[in-house]
């Protein structure tokens, strides 16, 4: 069962209380990918003026659930099992895109792609990959 931008940022709101608090808006799910802004904020710079790794890493990791909540539908118990970034270059002082892809998706698993972009800019600037673990059927919802 798929979810729609709206429903994936309800759900992530509601079991992640802290999400709108950072200023992350869901701007599109379904069919394996998701697209997550992360809206431009001065206490996310670091010393030197730009946007901080784990501003970057936490905006990649939320567009990871929104891919498997947009294609799989309200998997709370979905969980991060790795995560790697590649910091490519620096982020300007502006939103943050995340494009997250589901590139292989099993039973118990998912493997996702995430490209971070500087809003208005086509260079990347950090590129992704990570694992979810995925509950096992009839869990999931929160239990």
């Amino acid at each position: 069962m798929s979810l729609d931008a709206q429903a994936v940022e309800q759900i992530i709101s509601s079991g992640v209380p802290n999400f709108s608090e950072f200023g992350m808006r869901v701007e599109t799910a379904g069919n394996g990918r998701a697209r997550l802004r992360q809206l431009f904020r001065e206490n996310q710079l670091r010393p030197g003026g730009t946007i901080s790794g784990p501003t970057m890493m936490g905006l990649a990791d939320a567009a990871m659930y929104a891919a498997i909540l947009g294609q799989l539908g309200r998997l709370e118990m979905a969980v991060t099992q790795n995560l790697n970034i590649n910091f490519l270059a620096r982020p300007q002082a502006s939103d943050l895109i995340a494009e997250a892809e589901i590139i292989r998706l099993g039973r118990r698993s998912a493997v996702l792609e995430v490209r971070l972009f500087s809003e208005g800019s086509e260079q990347m600037v950090a590129h992704v990959t990570g694992t979810y673990a995925l509950p096992a059927a009839g869990q999931s919802a929160a239990q």
